[in-house]
């Protein structure tokens, strides 16, 4: 399987998708705790992708989205966007309407 398919089936398979350096318990930049914080207050639910174990999937990932950056969240196989994008969606309160849309959100 190719990393781009790779990719695609993690983003086929998984409603919600985060992209990110470190892990959820272990973030290893601020704008990715940053994201897994607004995350876990938004109560979503998630899978997250540690960009540092998989180089191959690091580099084509941003080939893919179109996106420079990390972290990037994925929300029905679409990219929503990085740190600035999410936090102000959260800040708005649009960000759980979208989690909620895909049944996203842990009860």
């Amino acid at each position: 399987m190719s990393v781009i398919e790779r990719i695609k089936d993690q983003l086929e398979n998984n409603p919600v998708v985060l992209y990110m350096k470190g892990s959820p318990d272990f973030p290893q930049c601020g704008f990715s705790g940053q994201v897994v914080q607004i995350l876990a207050a938004s109560n979503a639910k998630y899978v997250s992708v540690n960009i540092f174990e998989d180089p191959e999937l690091r580099e084509a990932l941003k080939d893919y989205s179109n996106w420079p950056t990390y972290p990037q969240l994925y929300i029905n196989g679409e990219l929503v966007g990085g740190c600035d994008i999410i936090t102000d969606l959260y800040k708005k309160g649009e960000l759980v309407t979208l989690l909620a849309k895909v049944d996203s959100l842990a009860e």
